[in-house]
Protein backbone atom coordinates (compact mmCIF):
# COMPACT_ATOMS: atom_id res chain seq x y z
CA UNK A 1 0.00 0.00 0.00
CA UNK A 2 1.28 3.49 -0.84
CA UNK A 3 2.22 5.20 2.44
CA UNK A 4 -1.15 4.33 4.03
CA UNK A 5 -2.94 6.70 1.65
CA UNK A 6 -1.03 9.80 2.76
CA UNK A 7 0.05 12.43 0.20
CA UNK A 8 2.95 11.15 -1.86
CA UNK A 9 4.55 14.52 -2.53
CA UNK A 10 4.85 14.21 -6.32
CA UNK A 11 2.86 15.84 -9.09
CA UNK A 12 1.75 12.49 -10.53
CA UNK A 13 1.61 8.84 -9.55
CA UNK A 14 3.98 6.29 -10.94
CA UNK A 15 2.46 3.25 -12.62
CA UNK A 16 3.43 1.12 -9.63
CA UNK A 17 1.83 3.58 -7.18
CA UNK A 18 -1.32 3.63 -9.30
CA UNK A 19 -1.58 -0.14 -9.22
CA UNK A 20 -0.98 -0.24 -5.49
CA UNK A 21 -3.80 2.25 -4.85
CA UNK A 22 -6.10 0.14 -7.02
CA UNK A 23 -5.66 -2.68 -4.55
CA UNK A 24 -6.43 -0.67 -1.39
CA UNK A 25 -9.47 -2.25 0.33
CA UNK A 26 -12.40 0.07 1.11
CA UNK A 27 -11.93 -0.66 4.82
CA UNK A 28 -8.68 1.31 4.68
CA UNK A 29 -10.13 3.92 2.33
CA UNK A 30 -12.78 4.65 4.96
CA UNK A 31 -10.20 5.30 7.66
CA UNK A 32 -7.97 7.42 5.44
CA UNK A 33 -10.98 9.52 4.40
CA UNK A 34 -11.67 10.71 7.97
CA UNK A 35 -10.14 14.18 8.05
CA UNK A 36 -10.15 14.86 11.78
CA UNK A 37 -7.00 13.23 13.23
CA UNK A 38 -8.52 12.69 16.69
CA UNK A 39 -11.60 11.02 15.25
CA UNK A 40 -9.44 8.93 12.94
CA UNK A 41 -7.29 7.69 15.82
CA UNK A 42 -10.32 6.91 17.98
CA UNK A 43 -12.17 5.06 15.19
CA UNK A 44 -9.03 3.12 14.26
CA UNK A 45 -8.67 1.98 17.87
CA UNK A 46 -12.35 1.04 18.11
CA UNK A 47 -12.36 -1.05 14.93
CA UNK A 48 -9.07 -2.68 15.93
CA UNK A 49 -10.65 -3.59 19.28
CA UNK A 50 -13.64 -5.13 17.53
CA UNK A 51 -11.37 -7.04 15.15
CA UNK A 52 -9.39 -8.43 18.07
CA UNK A 53 -12.63 -9.46 19.80
CA UNK A 54 -13.86 -11.32 16.72
CA UNK A 55 -10.46 -12.78 15.85
CA UNK A 56 -10.25 -11.05 12.46
CA UNK A 57 -6.81 -10.27 11.09
CA UNK A 58 -7.41 -8.81 7.62
CA UNK A 59 -9.54 -5.76 6.71
CA UNK A 60 -11.54 -7.75 4.14
CA UNK A 61 -12.58 -10.24 6.83
CA UNK A 62 -14.81 -7.55 8.34
CA UNK A 63 -17.24 -8.23 5.48
CA UNK A 64 -18.23 -11.48 7.17
CA UNK A 65 -19.44 -9.75 10.34
CA UNK A 66 -23.08 -10.27 11.32
CA UNK A 67 -25.38 -8.50 13.77
CA UNK A 68 -24.82 -11.32 16.25
CA UNK A 69 -21.10 -10.50 16.36
CA UNK A 70 -21.86 -6.84 17.08
CA UNK A 71 -24.37 -7.71 19.84
CA UNK A 72 -21.83 -10.03 21.45
CA UNK A 73 -19.25 -7.23 21.40
CA UNK A 74 -21.71 -4.80 22.97
CA UNK A 75 -22.51 -7.26 25.76
CA UNK A 76 -18.81 -7.79 26.41
CA UNK A 77 -18.23 -4.04 26.69
CA UNK A 78 -21.16 -3.76 29.10
CA UNK A 79 -19.77 -6.58 31.24
CA UNK A 80 -16.43 -4.75 31.37
CA UNK A 81 -18.21 -1.75 32.87
CA UNK A 82 -17.52 0.67 30.01
CA UNK A 83 -19.36 3.99 30.15
CA UNK A 84 -22.49 4.10 27.95
CA UNK A 85 -20.99 7.02 26.01
CA UNK A 86 -17.89 4.95 25.21
CA UNK A 87 -19.98 2.01 24.01
CA UNK A 88 -22.06 4.31 21.83
CA UNK A 89 -18.94 5.83 20.28
CA UNK A 90 -17.42 2.43 19.52
CA UNK A 91 -20.63 1.23 17.92
CA UNK A 92 -20.82 4.48 15.95
CA UNK A 93 -17.28 3.92 14.64
CA UNK A 94 -18.18 0.41 13.49
CA UNK A 95 -21.43 1.65 11.96
CA UNK A 96 -19.57 4.38 10.06
CA UNK A 97 -17.24 1.77 8.59
CA UNK A 98 -20.08 -0.48 7.42
CA UNK A 99 -22.01 2.47 5.98
CA UNK A 100 -18.95 3.14 3.82
CA UNK A 101 -18.68 -0.51 2.83
CA UNK A 102 -22.35 -0.42 1.80
CA UNK A 103 -21.67 2.61 -0.38
CA UNK A 104 -18.83 0.73 -2.04
CA UNK A 105 -21.01 -2.36 -2.52
CA UNK A 106 -18.56 -4.39 -0.46
CA UNK A 107 -21.36 -5.62 1.85
CA UNK A 108 -25.12 -5.90 1.44
CA UNK A 109 -26.05 -4.27 4.74
CA UNK A 110 -24.81 -2.66 7.93
CA UNK A 111 -24.73 -5.26 10.76
CA UNK A 112 -24.74 -2.47 13.36
CA UNK A 113 -28.19 -1.32 12.23
CA UNK A 114 -30.77 -2.51 14.71
CA UNK A 115 -28.25 -3.16 17.49
CA UNK A 116 -29.56 -1.43 20.60
CA UNK A 117 -27.17 1.17 21.94
CA UNK A 118 -26.98 2.44 25.52
CA UNK A 119 -29.27 5.38 26.16
CA UNK A 120 -27.63 8.79 25.91
CA UNK A 121 -27.83 11.06 28.91
CA UNK A 122 -30.33 13.30 27.16
CA UNK A 123 -29.68 17.00 26.89
CA UNK A 124 -27.99 17.28 30.24
CA UNK A 125 -24.46 16.61 28.95
CA UNK A 126 -21.60 15.62 31.20
CA UNK A 127 -20.60 19.15 32.20
CA UNK A 128 -21.88 20.22 35.64
CA UNK A 129 -24.48 22.97 35.29
CA UNK A 130 -24.05 26.37 36.89
CA UNK A 131 -26.90 28.07 38.68
CA UNK A 132 -27.80 31.66 37.80
CA UNK A 133 -26.16 33.02 40.94
CA UNK A 134 -22.97 31.03 40.31
CA UNK A 135 -22.83 32.22 36.71
CA UNK A 136 -23.32 35.82 37.79
CA UNK A 137 -20.49 35.54 40.34
CA UNK A 138 -18.27 34.00 37.70
CA UNK A 139 -18.96 36.84 35.26
CA UNK A 140 -18.24 39.41 37.96
CA UNK A 141 -15.03 37.74 39.15
CA UNK A 142 -12.52 39.33 36.69
CA UNK A 143 -11.66 42.96 37.56
CA UNK A 144 -13.41 45.49 35.29
CA UNK A 145 -10.50 47.95 35.20
CA UNK A 146 -7.69 45.86 33.66
CA UNK A 147 -7.22 44.59 30.11
CA UNK A 148 -7.08 41.01 31.34
CA UNK A 149 -10.20 41.47 33.43
CA UNK A 150 -12.17 43.04 30.57
CA UNK A 151 -11.01 40.31 28.17
CA UNK A 152 -11.84 37.52 30.62
CA UNK A 153 -15.31 38.93 31.24
CA UNK A 154 -15.94 38.95 27.50
CA UNK A 155 -14.66 35.37 27.20
CA UNK A 156 -16.77 34.13 30.10
CA UNK A 157 -19.87 35.83 28.71
CA UNK A 158 -19.25 34.22 25.31
CA UNK A 159 -18.97 30.79 26.91
CA UNK A 160 -21.84 31.13 29.36
CA UNK A 161 -24.41 32.75 27.09
CA UNK A 162 -23.78 30.67 23.97
CA UNK A 163 -22.76 27.20 25.13
CA UNK A 164 -19.79 26.95 22.79
CA UNK A 165 -16.71 24.79 23.37
CA UNK A 166 -13.32 26.18 24.35
CA UNK A 167 -11.80 25.21 21.02
CA UNK A 168 -14.60 27.00 19.18
CA UNK A 169 -14.13 30.13 21.26
CA UNK A 170 -10.38 30.18 20.66
CA UNK A 171 -10.84 29.95 16.87
CA UNK A 172 -13.21 32.93 16.67
CA UNK A 173 -11.96 35.81 14.51
CA UNK A 174 -13.22 39.37 14.24
CA UNK A 175 -14.94 38.51 10.97
CA UNK A 176 -16.87 35.76 12.77
CA UNK A 177 -19.10 38.38 14.40
CA UNK A 178 -21.59 38.99 11.61
CA UNK A 179 -24.94 40.75 11.31
CA UNK A 180 -27.70 38.48 10.04
CA UNK A 181 -31.24 39.84 9.67
CA UNK A 182 -30.22 42.79 11.81
CA UNK A 183 -29.00 40.58 14.66
CA UNK A 184 -25.32 40.03 15.49
CA UNK A 185 -24.29 36.37 15.24
CA UNK A 186 -21.19 34.32 15.91
CA UNK A 187 -20.07 32.23 12.95
CA UNK A 188 -18.73 29.15 14.74
CA UNK A 189 -16.74 26.34 13.17
CA UNK A 190 -17.30 23.17 15.14
CA UNK A 191 -16.19 19.57 14.90
CA UNK A 192 -15.88 18.18 11.40
CA UNK A 193 -15.55 21.76 10.08
CA UNK A 194 -19.31 22.19 10.42
CA UNK A 195 -20.36 25.85 10.57
CA UNK A 196 -23.29 27.18 12.57
CA UNK A 197 -24.52 30.66 13.44
CA UNK A 198 -25.44 31.55 17.03
CA UNK A 199 -27.07 34.90 17.94
CA UNK A 200 -24.82 37.04 20.13
CA UNK A 201 -26.28 37.90 23.52
CA UNK A 202 -26.41 41.69 24.11
CA UNK A 203 -24.35 41.39 27.31
CA UNK A 204 -21.63 39.42 25.54
CA UNK A 205 -21.65 41.88 22.64
CA UNK A 206 -21.25 44.82 25.02
CA UNK A 207 -18.35 43.19 26.85
CA UNK A 208 -16.62 42.30 23.58
CA UNK A 209 -17.04 45.86 22.32
CA UNK A 210 -15.43 47.12 25.54
CA UNK A 211 -12.54 44.69 25.15
CA UNK A 212 -11.63 45.25 21.49
CA UNK A 213 -10.47 48.90 21.69
CA UNK A 214 -8.55 48.21 24.88
CA UNK A 215 -6.77 45.31 23.16
CA UNK A 216 -5.94 47.53 20.13
CA UNK A 217 -6.82 44.86 17.61
CA UNK A 218 -6.43 47.29 14.73
CA UNK A 219 -9.54 46.16 12.90
CA UNK A 220 -7.99 43.30 10.87
CA UNK A 221 -10.93 41.00 10.16
CA UNK A 222 -8.79 37.86 10.20
CA UNK A 223 -7.39 38.76 13.61
CA UNK A 224 -8.32 36.41 16.48
CA UNK A 225 -11.23 37.77 18.48
CA UNK A 226 -9.59 36.87 21.79
CA UNK A 227 -5.81 37.15 21.99
CA UNK A 228 -3.15 36.50 24.63
CA UNK A 229 -1.98 39.46 26.68
CA UNK A 230 1.69 38.54 26.40
CA UNK A 231 3.90 36.14 24.51
CA UNK A 232 7.22 35.56 26.22
CA UNK A 233 8.47 33.29 23.45
CA UNK A 234 7.99 35.41 20.28
CA UNK A 235 6.31 38.58 21.53
CA UNK A 236 3.57 38.19 18.90
CA UNK A 237 0.04 38.79 20.17
CA UNK A 238 -1.69 38.23 16.79
CA UNK A 239 -2.49 34.63 17.62
CA UNK A 240 -5.40 32.58 18.87
CA UNK A 241 -5.68 31.63 22.51
CA UNK A 242 -4.89 28.04 23.38
CA UNK A 243 -7.86 26.03 24.75
CA UNK A 244 -5.61 24.88 27.60
CA UNK A 245 -5.00 28.46 28.67
CA UNK A 246 -8.75 29.06 28.87
CA UNK A 247 -8.98 25.98 31.09
CA UNK A 248 -6.10 26.99 33.32
CA UNK A 249 -6.56 30.72 33.52
CA UNK A 250 -10.24 31.48 32.94
CA UNK A 251 -12.88 28.70 32.93
CA UNK A 252 -13.45 25.14 31.81
CA UNK A 253 -15.56 25.04 28.64
CA UNK A 254 -18.02 22.32 27.67
CA UNK A 255 -16.42 18.93 27.31
CA UNK A 256 -19.41 17.31 25.65
CA UNK A 257 -20.56 18.51 22.23
CA UNK A 258 -24.13 17.52 23.15
CA UNK A 259 -24.12 20.54 25.46
CA UNK A 260 -23.46 22.75 22.45
CA UNK A 261 -26.40 21.22 20.61
CA UNK A 262 -28.74 22.53 23.32
CA UNK A 263 -28.07 26.03 22.00
CA UNK A 264 -28.05 25.16 18.29
CA UNK A 265 -31.29 26.49 16.80
CA UNK A 266 -30.38 27.15 13.18
CA UNK A 267 -33.96 26.58 12.00
CA UNK A 268 -35.41 29.04 14.50
CA UNK A 269 -35.69 32.80 14.46
CA UNK A 270 -32.80 34.61 16.17
CA UNK A 271 -35.10 35.91 18.89
CA UNK A 272 -36.10 32.32 19.70
CA UNK A 273 -32.53 31.36 20.51
CA UNK A 274 -31.76 30.49 24.16
CA UNK A 275 -29.16 33.24 23.92
CA UNK A 276 -31.87 35.82 24.52
CA UNK A 277 -33.52 33.94 27.37
CA UNK A 278 -30.48 33.65 29.62
CA UNK A 279 -30.57 36.14 32.49
CA UNK A 280 -27.44 35.97 34.57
Amino acid sequence: MVSDLVPIGKESLTLEQYRQLEDVPPELEWLANITNPKTRRAYKTDVAEFSAFTGLHEPRQLRTVTRAHVIAWRKTMESRGLEPSSIRRKLSALSSLFDYLCERNAVLGNPVDGVKRPAANGNEGSTPALGDAQARRLLDAPPPDTLKGVRDRAILATLLYHGIRREELCLLRLRDMQSRQGVMHFRIKGKGDKVRFVPVHPMAQRLIEEYLPMAKHGGALDSPLFRPLKNNRTGTLEKHLEPGSVYRNIWLGHANVSTTRLYDRRKSKPEDSPTFHVKY
